[in-house]
């Protein structure tokens, strides 16, 4: 496939160095002194788990013109930028146009912009921070949480089977979801407690790890999110995440405390002070998707108190 990245953050440079690896036609969009490096230096990846390093050369372009072509334009960006972009990608032709990442607000923007046929919607089965002049990654199992992606009316089409199956061929478990929209408002629901969380205790994965009552508000901040979702007819996805409706909160916590106690914990949840902007964004949507039902939610609000301000 000829693929354009559009996006030249960590996340977009691992999917972009990853899939180039793999054999795929790579293009990626940078800008300024990040269209310098790595038109100079390629993309240099570090395996958080292996140290081993790897540096990949790819193509890098400025801007994406109307009469540019793709088979694909994965979209890598946080929430605050997809607003600037919407207007360059409704001018281009390219057919299929992949958001990938956090959205509680829906795809209505999107779809207003480049029309429904045009969108999918996915999330990234990896997590990457910067290191030095390389970027640190791990790529999250099938288990855990794979590379997410969807058609936004949850058709198995051709085209969504063939992105699938790019990914796994690059080395990122991937699974296709029919109500990618439900998907990531789950993951809201889990994200935002669990940043407001680690800010509370501190700010870095290990003091989390240690800190019960912050893992314990987390617990119930997410339990309140769900509660949310179903209160707004969206189901909690995927199903296997219900479990956290059933299970007792000290055996929750216990749970909680041994995943972030992981060796690439820090790198999985490493980006939340360079993501606050896009935290706060989501937190934003979180409540107004709560505005109709107004259901309370103590513990979400009080870990929410603790993201840093813009």
């Amino acid at each position: 496939m000829r693929i354009l990245i559009y996006g030249a953050g960590n996340m977009g440079c691992v999917y972009a160095a990853r899939l180039a690896q793999s054999g795929q036609d790579i293009t990626i969009l940078a800008r300024g002194n990040r269209y310098v490096a790595l038109s100079d230096n390629g993309i240099t990846l570090e395996d958080g788990v292996s140290g081993k390093r790897s540096s990949i050369p790819v193509a890098v372009v400025d801007r994406l013109d109307p009469a540019d072509t793709y088979d694909l334009i994965l979209v890598v960006l946080p929430k605050p930028s997809l607003g600037e972009v919407l207007p360059v990608l409704a001018e281009n032709a390219t057919q299929s146009v992949m958001f990938f990442g956090n959205n509680v607000a829906g795809p209505e923007p999107m779809v207003s912009a480049l029309g429904p046929d045009r969108v999918l919607l996915g999330f990234p089965g990896a997590a990457a921070v910067p290191n030095n002049d390389a970027i640190r990654y791990v790529i999250t199992s099938r288990g855990e949480q794979p590379t997410t992606i969807g058609e936004l009316d949850g058709r198995r089409s051709e085209r969504i089977q063939a992105i699938a199956g790019m990914f796994e061929e690059a080395g990122f478990p991937a699974s296709l979801c029919r109500d990618m929209d439900a998907w990531l408002k789950t993951h809201a629901a889990k994200i935002l407690p669990t940043g407001g969380a680690l800010f509370y205790a501190g700010g870095q994965a290990s003091q989390l790890a240690t800190n019960d009552e912050a893992i314990r508000l987390m617990v119930r901040a997410i339990l309140e999110g769900f509660e949310v979702l179903r209160a707004n007819g969206v189901p909690i996805t995927p199903s296997n995440h219900r479990v956290l409706l059933w299970l007792p909160e000290w055996l929750l916590v216990k749970i909680m405390k041994r995943m972030f106690s992981g060796e690439t914990t820090a790198i999985k949840i490493g980006h939340a002070e360079q993501a606050r902007d896009e935290l706060l964004i989501l937190a934003g949507e979180f409540r107004e998707l709560n505005a109709s039902t107004r259901l309370p939610t103590p513990a979400m609000d009080r870990l929410l108190g603790y993201l840093p301000p813009l």
